[in-house]
């Protein structure tokens, strides 16, 4: 009975003070007395184990978990995961809808898919996840529909705009769309900060290398010239980085190959809060001569800085908007207050419509 009663027979030699009492303990009385199991600090010592693995069991199946031996089966295979295997899944007839995404962003995620859904575009959607949470979680629920370009980002942290993280998530954008054109497929993206009211594909107008929006808030004729803009103030135009579409051309490669160029000479600083839209439009000026350009109806698509500013504008063009985009603003708690005060947050009572469902 005495050996079922320990677990050691064996004496502890341990020069220090027992952490589970409240006065030392000599080394003697240390070496001649084995911890058993029924006793006051036995039990401790089970109760701190089962408090040590109630801690860190859950988390070995998170992305947050250092070790990567602890990945479930499944989440082995999203890392392993290709953009050109997961554009092969998702495309359809030759084309692809593109997203980035962080994980403090996966509610504006849904929101843009239900509105995408409703136009019945959602499963030609790939969501480029900028960390691995975000990698899981879309993968759990919709899997094959997410994709991780190395490296990752820290998953808890939402960048403000200006900020260098927001120019380090956002200046990896036309590597993306670079390495999808020369895959050879033709690529939407958008921000997750907007919502589809109708059907953008509709808009794609003849067979043009670049289509984009202006996000300028001056209003424009309906007749509008759809070539590029000429320069503002800042000797460039002011072309929105938000809404992108590209055929798989030489122009389109030629653009994003100088978008990555002018990023990487103009990079951010304290001085200098630079984000990707200022080098998309010097890109855009310098290779206007050579590539096929379209400046998209504002009408249609419009900024947030006229759609959500000047009610009479959207008065007289009601019907004709067809995505708008919540910027002009900055901040995600005040972002979603002003969707939700026009009647664009839809997660709230149309979760269900997304892929992903209802996020907890």
């Amino acid at each position: 009975m005495a050996q079922q009663k320990y677990l050691h027979q064996r004496p502890i030699q341990n020069p220090f003070t027992n952490p589970f009492s409240s006065s030392p303990l000599s080394n003697s009385s240390l070496s001649n007395r084995p911890i058993s199991l029924l006793s006051r600090n036995g039990l401790l010592l089970l109760l701190a184990l089962l408090v040590i693995l109630g801690v860190f069991l859950p988390w070995a199946g998170s992305p947050l978990f250092p070790f990567p031996n602890t990945l479930s089966p499944s989440q082995s295979k999203w890392r392993d995961y290709s953009l050109a295997q997961a554009v092969e899944f998702a495309a359809k007839n030759g084309t692809v809808i593109v997203c980035a995404v962080s994980y403090a962003y996966l509610p504006f995620l849904n929101n843009w898919l239900i509105s995408v859904s409703r136009q019945k575009h959602q499963d030609k959607v790939l969501v480029i996840a900028e960390d691995y949470a975000t990698l899981y979680k879309v993968n759990e629920r919709w899997p094959g529909h997410a994709v991780l370009i190395p490296p990752a980002f820290d998953s808890q942290t939402a960048h403000k705009f200006g900020s260098q993280g927001f120019f380090n998530f956002t200046s990896r954008r036309p590597q993306h769309l670079l390495q999808i054109v020369e895959l050879g497929y033709s690529v939407m993206y958008n921000d997750v900060d907007m919502v589809w009211l109708q059907d953008p594909f509709k808009y794609l107008e003849g067979r043009h290398d670049a289509y984009f929006m202006d996000d300028m808030t001056a209003i424009k004729p309906l007749d509008h010239s759809h070539e590029l803009p000429p320069p503002g103030k800042k000797g460039r135009p002011y072309i929105c980085s938000c809404m992108i579409f590209l055929r798989p051309t030489s122009g389109a490669k030629l653009l994003m190959r100088k978008w990555i160029e002018e990023l990487r000479d103009q990079p951010w600083s304290k001085a200098k809060k630079a984000n990707d839209q200022p080098g998309f439009n010097w890109a855009l000026m310098k290779t206007a001569h050579q590539v096929d350009l379209y400046l998209l109806p504002q009408a249609a698509f419009p900024t947030g800085g006229l759609y959500f500013k000047n009610k009479t504008w959207v008065k007289e063009t009601k019907g004709k908007h067809v995505i708008i985009h919540n910027n002009y603003i900055v901040g995600f708690e005040k972002k979603t207050k002003r969707f939700r005060d026009y009647g664009l947050w839809l997660v709230d009572d149309h979760a269900l419509e997304s892929p992903l469902g209802k996020l907890e």
